[in-house]
């Protein structure tokens, strides 16, 4: 993992967006993160935003590392945020 970006475990449902949120600290600044629940549903199953979140707990490791790579290719969205697909 680059030292330089580090993943607090502090995600969040967001209902409004109808996403997983967590951040990011990319060289001391903070970033949000997020994938949505029907793609954590997709990739690894559930039905609820509670299990949403307990898979995404399951496999935040892969998760993160995508995370980084979005940041590391600036693919961030017209509101700074970087989401998984």
């Amino acid at each position: 993992m680059n030292q330089a970006i580090q993943f607090p475990d502090s995600e969040m449902w967001d209902s409004a967006r109808q996403a997983i949120c967590f951040p990011a600290l990319v060289n001391g600044f903070q970033v949000t993160c997020a994938i949505s629940g029907q793609r954590v549903a997709s990739r690894f199953g559930g039905n609820t935003p509670e299990e949403w979140l307990a898979q995404f707990r399951i496999h935040r490791w892969d998760l993160e590392e995508e995370a980084e790579e979005e940041i590391l290719q600036s693919d961030d969205d017209a509101d700074g945020w970087y989401w998984l697909s």
